[in-house]
């Protein structure tokens, strides 16, 4: 009895952990959601952005280059301005072939992401497991197509038109007299983004709670248990003890034993309340049950 009391307790315990563990995992699925929309917001400003690389103190001229566009200063008749050239829908605006092999990575990242971003609603038609699996996958293909475009961008540091801006001893994978501004910066970290929360994601959609169940034990609640009857154990083990050495045992149902009994409804008898550390009183005792009830066991 009491070993199913602790069990029931540890179940409870465990139970009380699991809800928990499920509020928390929300919260984090909430942050999840949060932050991948920051690296949406991330991706797409990194896209458009010509700030990538851009003219330092110590550099030959003046301007700044991003995936598709880059912007210089120009000398007219009214003054310096400064011109950007460069447009999406014509690639052959783009400087060189590494910037429009970084442009499409970073794009196809971009369309990636947004896609996850539209994935999310299968949250209200689909288990949560199948969901952050998608958006996961979708997480990482989104990282390493950002990948590639970030190391695909440097390769074109040796076009004429950044050689311009940046001196003549740029060259690939050196940017010469430029120097990184904060979108090539940002690109960085948001790899870093990207790849973590994938595989946040996939934690989130592998970790499953199973709930225990209290079907196997009975429910009982403390103050329940009537010590009288366990103590019925325990004189029957004393009991079984006498029989070990061969003598004869005259076994007697115990005095009173079918009014301490409680009844399947209502409230207890009185008799039932009696204390176990006191004796039976001689007036409870009533001898027709002993006589009809007597019996004797040999070994």
């Amino acid at each position: 009895m009491v070993a199913s009391v602790a069990q029931v307790e540890f179940i409870e315990s465990s139970q009380m952990h699991t809800s928990n563990y499920l509020r928390s995992s929300k919260a984090v699925g909430v942050l999840w959601g949060v932050f991948t929309f920051c690296f949406a917001i991330i991706d797409v400003v990194v896209f458009i952005q010509p700030q990538w690389i851009g003219d330092t103190v110590e550099s030959k001229g003046t301007g700044y280059f991003g995936l598709w566009k880059h912007c210089s200063l120009v000398k007219s008749a009214v003054g310096q301005e400064i011109i950007c050239k460069g447009q999406l829908e014509d690639f052959n605006t783009i400087l060189n072939p590494a910037f429009r092999a970084a442009t499409v990575f970073v794009g196809l990242s971009v369309v990636i992401i947004v896609l996850c971003l539209c994935a999310m609603l299968f949250f209200f038609f689909f288990s949560p497991s199948t969901v952050f699996h998608i958006c996961g996958w979708l997480q990482f293909f989104s990282g390493a197509f950002l990948i590639v475009g970030v190391l695909a961008f440097p390769g074109g540091w040796s076009d004429p038109s950044v050689q311009e801006v940046c001196g003549p001893s740029a060259r690939h994978f050196y940017p010469g007299q430029c120097g990184l501004r904060w979108a090539y910066i940002l690109a960085m970290i948001g790899v870093a983004d990207v790849l973590v929360l994938a595989a946040l994601a996939f934690t989130l959609a592998v970790r499953h709670v199973k709930l225990l169940s209290l079907q196997p034990y009975p429910i009982i609640y403390k103050g329940e248990v009537n010590q009288g009857y366990a103590n019925d154990g325990h004189r029957s083990r004393r009991s079984s003890a006498h029989t070990v050495s061969g003598q004869s045992v005259a076994m007697f149902p115990h005095p009173g034993e079918v009014h301490d009994r409680m009844p399947e409804y209502g409230t207890p008898y009185r008799a039932g309340h009696r204390s176990v550390n006191k004796p039976p009183s001689a007036h409870s005792y009533r001898p027709e049950y002993a006589s009809s009830n007597q019996h004797r066991f040999h070994l």
